[in-house]
């Protein structure tokens, strides 16, 4: 991420030391400042800060108060003075997928494509001795606990094994295929968690071109006889657009793979999560021998219960066993208890229901307020693929971040850095959260522009 240049960064330092408000001596409201949105991530490492009397006249301070906050940054280990040169800030910089995982206690966050809070589970009296029942009693079951894996029988096809969520799963799957200097194929925009793991491979993450149906399947022949990948990573239900690949897309793209014989990773973590489409089929039905297919809890029950799974044909899913067992030995059984208690007991389509409830809540809000934004209504998942024209993406989710609320900039999405003017923002806040924050979203919108008007806190409307 680059730093912000010097009235960007001004701005950002005003509008969080409103948020700060008052209760503090003026040096600590602004090292408070400075503070929040190095943590948040809003100034990278390597951020020179104004001078102090730049920045005294910037935000109405005195010099002599700068000057304290300067040192006390100083003396804290988050900044450095370079003799002839200036202050430049120490906080350490961030992965794209960390970036998602950042978290900021004022902050509204619409960065995360997950279920927000637990509101939706059903849970029994648990017993706490129950939820350390394993059949083997040591809790060592590589492939899962019992209760967990018969649960999901109905949710997954084949033989899987469990995983602490889908992040471990797509880590799994794609470790035990991809070398250094490989290549992977990923769609055009894709999920920034399965590119930190391909290039922590070693291996090179290839776009290929998408339409409103899922994948090309010509554009997905030429790069597969182009670059001749080790795998294929591909989102059954799609984030960041919300799209839901077509049935015919799965099988024309599924038979080219199994064709030239290309490793299929397929994540259908979002899969149950549609909204009047059909779920869409699994790639594994045209390519059985040559799919991983990856799936997750934390999508339909909670974000903090991490349990996933990983499916596949007996060969792969054998490798993929011998490195979970390198990995970590065996996935929780206290968290695949509870979650086998929650699957049980729960009424799960209450959730996809109040998810559509939701998501035009949020769109009749944005359009409402911010006419200018452009998406297609997604057709499942958790958010919104929104166009901000004219806008750089990272630099306005800077600022929206200053105004209280998190979204996900468009190149933390792409393998090229593409999309500069989008956002990804979640849907699956409640109602009073979303309201806040297209109240914020509109105001940090409008502060790109001096001679904006403000928003008026009560109704969400320009004034």
């Amino acid at each position: 991420m680059r730093s912000p240049d010097h009235d960007h960064l001004t701005l950002l330092l005003r509008d969080r030391l409103r948020l700060r408000g008052g209760g503090e001596t003026p040096s600590r409201r602004l090292t408070g400042a400075v503070r929040d949105l190095a943590e948040a991530g809003a100034l990278p490492a390597g951020t020179r800060l104004p001078s102090e009397r730049e920045l005294a006249s910037a935000v109405g301070m005195s010099r002599g108060t700068v000057a304290a906050a300067y040192r006390a940054l100083v003396d804290a280990g988050l900044c450095e003075r370079r003799h002839g040169s200036g202050t430049y800030l120490l906080a350490p910089a961030i992965s794209d997928i960390g970036h998602l995982m950042r978290r900021d206690a004022l902050l509204i966050d619409m960065s995360k494509s997950t279920v927000p809070d637990p509101s939706f589970l059903r849970l029994p009296d648990l017993d706490p001795a129950e939820l350390l029942r394993a059949p083997s009693q040591h809790g060592y079951d590589l492939m899962g606990d019992a209760r967990l894996r018969a649960a999901l029988r109905g949710r997954v096809a084949g033989d899987f094994l469990v995983t602490s969520g889908g992040q471990h799963g797509i880590d799994l799957a794609l470790r035990s295929f991809a070398r250094p200097r490989d290549a992977v194929l990923v769609e055009e925009t894709t999920y920034p968690g399965a590119l930190a793991v391909i290039r922590r491979c070693g291996a090179e993450p290839v776009p290929v071109a998408c339409d409103t149906h899922g994948p090309d399947p010509d554009a997905f022949r030429a790069a597969v006889a182009r670059h001749r990948p080790a795998a294929a990573y591909l989102i059954a239900v799609h984030s960041p657009t919300g799209r839901v690949t077509a049935p015919e897309r799965v099988a024309e793209v599924a038979r080219i793979a199994r064709e030239h014989d290309v490793l299929l990773v397929e994540d259908r973590a979002l899969a149950e999560l549609v909204h009047g489409a059909p779920v869409p089929p699994s790639y594994a039905g045209e390519h059985p021998d040559g799919t991983i297919t990856v799936g997750s809890l934390s999508k339909v029950l909670w974000g903090g219960l991490r349990v996933g799974w990983v499916a596949a044909a007996p060969a792969l899913l054998a490798r993929i066993a011998e490195l979970k067992m390198e990995n970590d030995l065996a996935t929780s059984t206290v968290s695949q208890r509870m979650a086998a208690a929650a699957l049980e007991n729960s009424t799960l389509d209450e959730w996809p229901a109040e998810l559509i409830r939701r998501r035009d809540h949020l769109s009749t809000a944005l359009r409402r307020v911010l006419p200018q934004w452009t998406w297609r209504q997604p057709d499942g998942g958790l958010s919104l693929w929104v166009r901000l024209p004219g806008a750089d993406a990272e630099r306005y989710a800077d600022l929206a971040r200053a105004h209280g609320v998190a979204v996900a900039p468009g190149p933390l999405f792409s393998p090229d850095r593409a999309y500069r003017d989008h956002v990804r923002i979640s849907f699956a806040l409640t109602p009073e959260l979303l309201d806040r924050a297209v109240v914020a979203l509109a105001t940090a919108w409008h502060a790109r522009d001096a001679s904006a008007g403000a928003i008026d806190p009560g109704l969400g409307l320009p004034v």
